[in-house]
């Protein structure tokens, strides 16, 4: 056997990978936990967004028989259509938790792919719980060492890009891969990764998509390896592998650097506001100005922002058009932080966005610049400046370098818990949860996929 220095890097990634089968330390089973308990709430919440109902509806209508839960529906399908319409209904309303080197949603993808190949399976919990950290470090590492800077402002996606590597790893674990099954699943992997950011350009729903396509592709490609079809043996770094490809600066040592010391599920952002994480420092900053400073909408000459260049570069948008251009847009989401509530997923409903207040507010934002400070720790620390000038002549700003929800700046327990109970009240049986933290212990996923299927309408 090749020793572990010998084998390309992919192969090294994969070995790692299923060498953690039973081993998983406690501290991050209950990370797993946590980013569980988040994903299910906003699936729960996107499960009910007209581009979501698209997706469940052709996944039920695809003909393919399954025991496996689609949120909110009674019918069950197999694991490939229930992980592409729950993967979408993470994915639907900028709420899914962000690793931010990778500018990356790593819930969206893994967990919907872990959860459908472990009920389809018939896994325990903790077989759940192990699947998630791994597809988490396997769709990291990957969004890593693509250059995702570069990947992204190519024109590349990566949630729907590296997801397919998540989902694999995640559903290799579930079929008790070793490492050459794991290798193989990485290798077809690259081959079904997909998605552009024109949605940032022209619009449309594709973006809602990515991840349950990622997810689905992602545990399409395991289970073709458990039946012995062959990937290519370097997909990650090969001389045409996913990583050299698909950027102008890949950094393919971050496939294996530090693996066991360094862990994808230490770095993960759960959002507190429905809107693309790169202008959630303007949001804050926003907000800090309007708690700490007296004045009104109408007092606001200009607006002034500042971040990196990814955000000057595709989230200069009007935000009135559509939601998802809202959820895009800094000048919206600025405005929103003055006369609204970003926290309320409501701001950013169809009958929200077009009010007349939100237009007159984003006309005042005068530029979006690139700042090299913002830059220099994009996407591992986010940052962003807010420049306010009253008409009174007086000039306010704030700066926001690690925002909140970050690794920098965690979420409270109260404020989790808080999201949680704005996204499912009313739509779930509240025991929902205490189920999702107990699933560590759990023997099979029954109860949690019954109270899942629960019509969001009863």
């Amino acid at each position: 056997m090749p020793s572990p220095t010998s084998l390309s890097q992919t192969a090294q990634l994969a070995n790692f990978l299923t060498q953690l089968n039973g081993s998983i330390d406690r501290r991050l089973l209950e990370l797993a936990t946590a980013r569980l308990v988040d994903t299910s709430a906003v699936m729960i919440f996107g499960s009910e967004q007209p581009w979501s109902r698209s997706v469940i509806d052709h996944s039920l209508a695809s003909g393919a028989s399954g025991n496996c839960t689609v949120i909110g529906q009674r019918e069950a399908t197999t694991s490939a259509m229930a992980a592409l319409a729950n993967g979408a209904s993470a994915h639907a309303f900028e709420l899914d938790d962000v690793h931010e080197e990778a500018i990356s949603h790593p819930g969206a993808v893994v967990i919907p792919a872990a959860l459908a190949l472990a009920e389809e399976l018939n896994k325990s919990g903790h077989d759940l719980l192990e699947a998630i950290v791994i597809g988490y470090e396997a769709m990291g590492r990957a969004g890593i060492a693509v250059g995702p800077a570069s990947h992204m402002l190519a024109g590349f996606h990566p949630t729907s890009m590296s997801g397919v590597f998540g989902a694999a790893a995640a559903a290799g674990r579930l079929l008790n891969f070793d490492s050459s099954k794991m290798n193989h699943a990485l290798g077809i992997a690259a081959s079904l990764a997909s998605g552009t950011m024109e949605f940032a350009s022209s619009g449309g729903m594709a973006k809602r998509l990515h991840a349950g396509r990622a997810a689905e592709g992602g545990l399409t490609a395991a289970l073709l390896a458990a039946r012995g079809f062959e990937g290519s043996l370097d997909g990650l770094a090969g001389k045409y592998g996913f990583c050299r490809i698909f950027t102008d600066e890949p950094q393919l040592e971050l496939l294996t650097d530090s693996l066991g010391q360094r862990w994808m599920l230490d770095e993960i952002t759960v959002k507190p506001y429905a809107a693309c994480s790169d202008i959630h420092p303007m949001i804050q900053a926003t907000m800090q100005l309007r708690s700490e400073y007296q004045f009104e909408p109408g007092d606001i000459e200009s607006i002034e922002l500042e971040g990196p260049t990814k955000a000057a570069v595709q989230n200069d948008m009007d935000g009135t058009t559509s939601v998802m251009a809202a959820q895009y847009s800094a000048q919206f989401n600025v405005a929103a932080a003055l006369i609204s509530d970003p926290i309320d997923p409501d701001t950013y409903q169809p009958e929200n966005i077009c009010l007349p207040q939100f237009a007159a507010l984003q006309q005042k934002v005068t530029s979006i610049r690139a700042a090299e400070e913002f830059d220099a720790t994009y996407a591992w620390k986010m940052g962003g400046r807010v420049r306010i000038n009253l008409s009174s002549g007086k000039i306010i700003s704030a700066t926001v370098h690690g925002q909140k929800g970050s690794m920098h700046d965690p979420l409270e327990a109260s404020e989790l818990a808080a999201k949680f109970s704005r996204l499912t009240q009313g739509r779930v049986n509240p025991k929902l949860e205490e189920l999702l933290w107990s699933i560590g212990d759990a023997e099979d996923l029954t109860s949690l996929a019954a109270t899942l299927r629960q019509s969001t309408n009863e």
